[in-house]
């Protein structure tokens, strides 16, 4: 209180009572009574002045307490003024409490939506710093520093295409979507989109989405329909080529005749053989083909396999030996385990020259049945071996198409015993020859198989 104010509060009553007593014809008393007044007044100040003190000091402390989230207990006694005071406190207490509430779950919800996208996502400030991402996006950019807060995009991505997309994004205002490679073991190729935050808010936003596989299938396609295309290209010249000779007279040539048509059925054969492998390739990718989970002796499959390319080992005159256990018996589909045994036979032979050696074992190992189909042929390098499996792919382009084929054998392989939950793998040497391994799930244990 004021030291005018004070005064004032002091002085006045003692005066009154002076004046009043002086008026009554009573002055002799006048001075006593005053000083008595004043002493009271300033007792009854000190007295009022002390507890406003104490209410004002409870009052702040409680203030304190409730900014620090601490509940301060009640016991002094309030004043009406102090009083509506500390209600309007409580009051604001509530409502900023609430408004807290509402507002931490309103951010633990967009952290959890943020961090559920299988999309990266970062905002910047103003300047084009980090403040914020998504586990997403740590997951992909995977910084060797280990933070990306406060990192700025041309130090967790090389590439100054997104810095500049940042940049415009923060300082115009405007929206950019590219295109960018993240070079490492496994390289990934991102889209981003980069934009202004919005709503007057000042920095950007970037959206980061994984399209390697896209890329990929992309590129499969491609190479597919040219593939394709070449295969189909290479018979159908030839059928049309020599069609239009026959047509030109060459068709009362009793030698010519005879070897064109022979050429012209050749090549429309393995034109056919193209289509059905393709039709049948399709089949299995789509997963349209039914299996039946059955108990298969393998020695039987590997005979009958075996059969079909018979005729060809003996036109090279090469030794067909065949080394399966009659107790191995294999789960899983067998027209299938035949096919797979067929185009395997077919391929060794294909590829082992004349009076070379094919031999096909079987054992019973680890739990499963394992087929191996070893030749003598010209082998593979090790850099063909990761790949021997794709569609179309060849070791020699031009000695396989000699030797015919369409080029889907093996990859048919892997899909017919992934579909029977096997595996096939291959190991070679080049001029060492070849021997694709097959494993299929086994119907009979050890002691059976080694009959």
């Amino acid at each position: 209180m004021p030291l005018r104010s004070t005064l004032l509060a002091l002085l006045v009553p003692a005066l009154l009572v002076s004046t009043l007593l002086v008026l009554f014809g009573q002055p002799t008393g006048a001075l006593a009574a005053g000083l008595v007044t004043l002493a009271g007044s300033a007792l009854a100040l000190g007295t009022s002045r002390v507890a406003m003190e104490r209410q004002l000091r409870a009052l702040t402390q409680k203030t304190q307490s409730l900014a620090e989230g601490v509940m301060f207990p009640p016991g002094v006694e309030r004043t009406d003024d102090l009083a509506q005071l500390e209600d309007a406190i409580d009051t604001l207490d509530d409502r900023l409490s609430t408004q807290n509430a509402a507002l931490n779950q309103e951010a633990r919800t967009l952290t959890a939506v943020l961090d559920g996208m299988a999309e990266g996502l970062w905002v910047t400030d103003a300047e084009g710093t980090v403040v914020r991402h998504n586990d997403a996006l740590a997951e992909m950019l995977r910084p060797a520093q280990g933070a990306i807060v406060g990192q700025r995009p041309l130090a967790l991505i090389r590439n100054e295409a997104l810095n500049d997309a940042v940049a415009r994004a923060c300082q115009e205002g405007a929206s950019t979507r590219l295109e960018l490679t993240l070079e490492g073991l496994f390289s990934r190729t991102l889209a981003v989109r980069v934009t202004p935050v919005g709503r007057d808010l000042p920095g950007s936003a970037a959206v980061f989405h994984d399209v390697t596989e896209l890329r990929r299938l992309e590129k499969v396609r491609k190479d597919f329909v040219a593939n394709v295309s070449h295969e189909l290209r290479t018979p159908i010249t030839a059928i049309r080529g020599y069609a239009e000779t026959l047509q030109g007279g060459a068709l009362n040539d009793a030698q010519v005749a005879p070897r064109m048509v022979e050429i012209i059925h050749r090549q429309s054969e393995r034109l056919s053989e193209l289509v059905e492998d393709l039709l049948e390739l399709s089949r299995l990718e789509a997963r349209e083909m039914t299996f039946q989970r059955t108990e298969v002796p393998l020695a039987l499959a590997v005979s009958r396999a075996a059969e079909g390319v018979r005729p060809k080992a003996e036109g090279k005159n090469q030794h067909l030996g065949l080394h399966i256990p009659p107790g191995l018996v294999a789960l899983g589909d067998g027209r299938a385990i035949e096919q797979v045994l067929l185009n395997l036979l077919d391929n060794a032979v294909k590829y082992t020259p004349a009076g070379g050696r094919v031999d096909v074992d079987g054992a019973y190992e680890g739990g499963r049945c394992v087929v191996r189909v070893r030749d003598t042929g010209v082998g593979i390098e090790p850099k063909h071996l990761s790949r021997i499996f794709e569609r179309f792919y060849r070791v020699d382009k031009g000695r396989s198409r000699d030797m015919g084929g369409t080029g889907l054998g093996l990859s048919i392989v892997k899909h017919l015993m992934g579909a029977m939950d096997g595996e096939v793998k291959v190991e070679s040497q080049p001029n060492a020859g070849s021997t694709f391994v097959i494993f299929l799930p086994s119907a009979a244990g050890p002691t059976v198989a080694t009959g």
